[in-house]
């Protein structure tokens, strides 16, 4: 059981990151704390370096003057990582969700074991360089299911790597840091839902459809997640002919594969949307299109979204389609959620990845728990930040 000097310490600072910057009046009115418990809270944690008195000075009433304060941004970092089969994208972001480093890396394929989690850890140190001893977590998005279990990966056929039995506990170990791991679906909508396309919508998903079929359920902010991570698993459903598996109907690997079985040429997936696509292209995309629209029926179903969020590769090439998938939805189901593609583009994952970060290092201080979903807020990581940051090198 916390003292109550715990509790109200905790409100203040729960107060003040959610509306920051604040007077000791401004966060005695949200809370309703008395000013003299407040004052001696915020004295607490002015104490721990967690606030700072703020330079700028504000008028109250007339005749008084107030001290803002705000959170220390810089007395701690958190890294996000999101590893994919082609490229591995790091954000290095801090204690308010400011992006102070953000890369693309081709991901070395040929690494195996050991080896590919060392290239993680050297990675996130480098990205992380001066601020490296300040890194209080670190998040790991992956292709596949993540249980958090026994902390292992399957269902990762375009990274195979990473379901080695100990992989995970490898790259944990390299890197020194306290980790979070998760399926790289999950931390893209958690970006999306704080600093993208599915803002203001508590009930959303997320399909990343690219060479791999990936899906994120969140209902009331929070994301789903089995004990296995098999939640939203949608590209296992055997729909095709012979139980022909869902994702092999609507992934890049799938389309280029059912083109060459119908004596069909394509050079990349994103020929079949071409709006000049031949009569046996036509019909391709026919059965594509049913089948996507079977993903999207399930994501609808599994957790009643307001938005539907899709990332990925192919995900591009579907914009000028999104309004006639709403459409069928309807007529199946009668409603459809509003249908978006990803506003953080290939960088919802390392994105969501670091709000997975920043919400684990806020409940370490103490933030209190009903107010961490919500948590960080603003536009510190929007995909203009992370573009910004990244041209700075």
């Amino acid at each position: 059981m916390q003292d109550t000097r715990a509790i109200n310490r905790n409100a203040v600072l729960t107060a003040l990151i959610g509306s920051r910057p604040a007077s000791r009046k401004q966060i005695a009115e949200q809370t309703g704390i008395s000013a003299a418990t407040v004052t001696r809270s915020i004295d607490q944690l002015l104490a721990e370096g967690i606030v700072t008195e703020t330079t700028e000075i504000v008028s109250e009433a007339r005749g008084r003057r107030a001290v803002e304060l705000d959170i220390v941004a810089d007395r701690m970092y958190v890294v996000g990582v999101d590893l994919g089969a082609s490229n591995t994208r790091i954000i290095v972001a801090d204690l308010l969700a400011h992006p102070v480093f953000a890369s693309e890396t081709p991901t070395p394929t040929t690494l195996k074991g050991n080896d590919l989690a060392e290239w993680i850890a050297t990675t996130v140190r480098n990205a992380a360089a001066d601020v490296w001893d300040r890194v209080a977590h670190v998040c790991l998005g992956l292709p596949g299911a993540v249980s958090q279990r026994d902390l292992s990966v399957s269902n990762a056929p375009n990274l195979p790597e990473v379901e080695s039995p100990t992989f995970l506990a490898s790259v944990e170990r390299a890197m020194g840091r306290p980790m979070h791991f998760d399926n790289d679906a999950n931390y893209a909508l958690l970006g999306e839902l704080h600093f993208g396309a599915a803002r203001g919508a508590p009930n959303a998903a997320m399909l990343t459809i690219g060479f791999g079929l990936g899906a994120g359920l969140a209902i009331e902010g929070r994301i789903l997640q089995g004990e296995r991570g098999l939640i939203g698993e949608f590209g296992q459903l055997p729909i095709g002919p012979l139980g022909t598996r869902l994702e092999h109907l609507v992934t890049g690997g799938g389309i280029l594969r059912r083109a060459a079985e119908a004596g069909l040429h394509l050079d990349a997936p994103a020929q079949l949307f071409a709006h000049e696509a031949g009569p046996g292209l036509q019909s391709l995309r026919a059965h594509f299109d049913q089948a996507l629209l079977v993903v999207l029926t399930a994501t609808t179903v599994s957790c009643d979204p307001q938005t539907i969020v899709l990332g990925g590769g192919i995900a591009n090439s579907l914009t000028s389609s999104l309004d006639r998938y709403r459409i069928a939805l309807e007529q199946n189901l009668r409603v459809s959620p509003a249908l978006a593609t990803a506003q953080l583009g290939d960088f919802s994952g390392a994105v969501g990845s670091v709000v997975a970060g920043l919400q684990t290092v806020y409940a370490g201080l103490g933030v209190e728990e009903a107010a961490i979903v919500h948590l960080p807020k603003g536009d510190a990581l929007t995909a203009a930040e992370v573009a910004r940051v990244r041209a700075l090198g």
